[in-house]
């Protein structure tokens, strides 16, 4: 039986270009308790260089990916207000099919983000 796997990347709208060098933190969700996973950052593409959860990994459950947007807008030269807008950009989600291929991306500006269940 195939093992799912999960992965994402993230494009910075503001400036229409990949969102390289990112931190992406992953967390996994077990009624109350959160356990840390695992931190990457995005290369120069905007993506993991390899799936955030890989195959060995892999579990059915709840999880947050966070993305640490804020560190990467200030990076890139910013100048933003304190607190941030948006610092950290939190999805919660689901992984419920264990064969397959689960991709979370993010677009994401410093005033605003979307996300969706992509392949």
């Amino acid at each position: 039986m195939t093992k799912g796997f999960l992965t994402t990347h993230v494009l910075d709208t503001s400036t229409g270009s990949p969102a390289a060098g990112m931190k992406i933190s992953l967390y996994r969700k077990e009624g109350d308790k959160v356990t840390h996973l695992v931190d990457t950052h995005t290369n120069d593409d905007g993506r993991t260089d390899s799936p955030i959860l890989p195959a060995e990994s892999f579990e059915t459950g709840r999880y947050h990916l966070v993305f640490h947007a804020g560190a990467y807008f200030e990076a890139q030269g910013l100048s933003l207000p304190e607190p941030k807008f948006l610092d950290e950009v939190i999805i919660a989600f689901g992984l419920a099919d264990g064969s397959s291929h689960y991709h979370v991306p993010l677009l994401v500006s410093p005033y605003g983000y979307s996300t969706y269940r992509g392949s």
